[in-house]
């Protein structure tokens, strides 16, 4: 089954380009379609500062996209000089990121792209362009009037989605209520079934304290929130247990046995997956209407423009992105 992935370009000043066109020099598209959103200044400069011999095509609009080749399509403002300067965080590249992105939105929103895969950006850049957000996932979820969404990052069969995303940790115990740990688990069951294809989804749910608590001695959440939120989903016929301690269960390998993790916090569960993922992993935002993927690292603006930048993560998400929209679209047709 075929599938057209846009890509958004990142900030033109990190590592974003670099990702892209290495991954599409080297992974054979076969029957599926790539449509870079980027200015086409964007794509000859990098080719030509890394000498990637890419073939690529430049088009009009998405409908001129072809399968099997790489396709350029130029979002950015058209009237304004495109300026790359590698390594250097400007407001000009935050707003380019964020044109693409909104772009790739637009075109998956009306049915002409399949999937979008968004390259790093640079939150202190987007927030210079305007764009006051803390992240990709937050700024997809408001503009799709999506109100329960979940983070995933994702390797092989190693899923971690996350309870709270962006916030201080101080305010993390505050943000957490039964209601929450249910949506997410619930969310993350709907995930783990319609776009990954698990019949019957297992889920572990983190504690949010040292030793889940100690009974109460180090915390009261597991007790009070989590143990009464899992009770509720295993009503519902959701197979979720914990809540675990957190590090003997990614100690002792306990994540082999699930389909899924929930953690309390960002670092929580981002720590342990990058240990466990060796550099290599993918974000996913659950929930959306569409399909989003990205690798999982930012800008890295101290290498940007050197040729030193890994793209087995973008591959990665490059592959996934086509895998969910095939699966999701198999479960629609029933």
């Amino acid at each position: 089954m075929a599938q057209h992935i846009v890509i958004s370009s990142g900030d033109i000043n990190g590592i974003g380009p670099e990702i892209i066109l290495k991954a599409l020099k080297t992974d054979r598209l076969n029957d599926h379609t790539a449509t870079i959103l980027s200015a086409p200044e964007v794509i000859e400069y990098y080719c030509s500062l890394l000498d990637i011999n890419l073939a690529w095509h430049q088009i009009p609009a998405i409908d001129e996209a072809r399968p099997g080749r790489v396709n350029v399509l130029d979002c950015y403002d058209e009237n304004e000089p495109v300026s790359i300067t590698p390594g250097v965080l400007s407001k000009q590249a935050g707003g380019y990121a964020m044109k693409a992105v909104e772009c790739g939105l637009e075109l998956c929103k009306r049915g002409a792209a399949d999937a979008m895969v968004t390259a790093p950006i640079s939150k202190e850049a987007v927030n210079r362009a305007g764009y006051h957000i803390p992240g990709h996932t937050e700024f997809l979820a408001e503009n799709t009037g999506t109100k329960d969404f979940l983070m995933m990052l994702v390797n092989d069969g190693l899923r971690v989605g996350l309870a709270t995303i962006h916030i201080p940790i101080s305010a993390v115990p505050e943000a957490l209520n039964k209601r929450i740990i249910e949506r997410r688990v619930k969310l993350m069951h709907q995930s783990l079934h319609v776009d990954f294809g698990i019949a019957v989804p297992r889920i572990a749910v983190l504690g949010l304290n040292p030793h889940a608590g100690d009974g109460g001695i180090i915390g009261n959440e597991e007790r009070d929130i989590i143990s009464p939120a899992l009770e509720s989903l295993k009503k519902a016929g959701i197979t979720a247990s914990g809540p675990y301690p957190a590090d003997g269960f990614f100690g002792n390998k306990k994540y082999d046995n699930f389909d899924g993790i929930l953690a309390m916090y960002h670092d929580q569960g981002l720590i342990p997956f990058k240990t466990l993922s060796f550099g290599a992993g993918v974000n996913f935002t659950a929930g959306l209407p569409i399909i989003r993927t990205s690798p999982d690292h930012g800008t890295a603006f101290d290498i940007a423009g050197k040729g030193q930048a890994d793209a087995s993560s973008f591959k990665q998400a490059l592959s996934l992105a086509i895998a969910l929209s095939v699966n999701r679209k198999r479960e629609a047709s029933g």
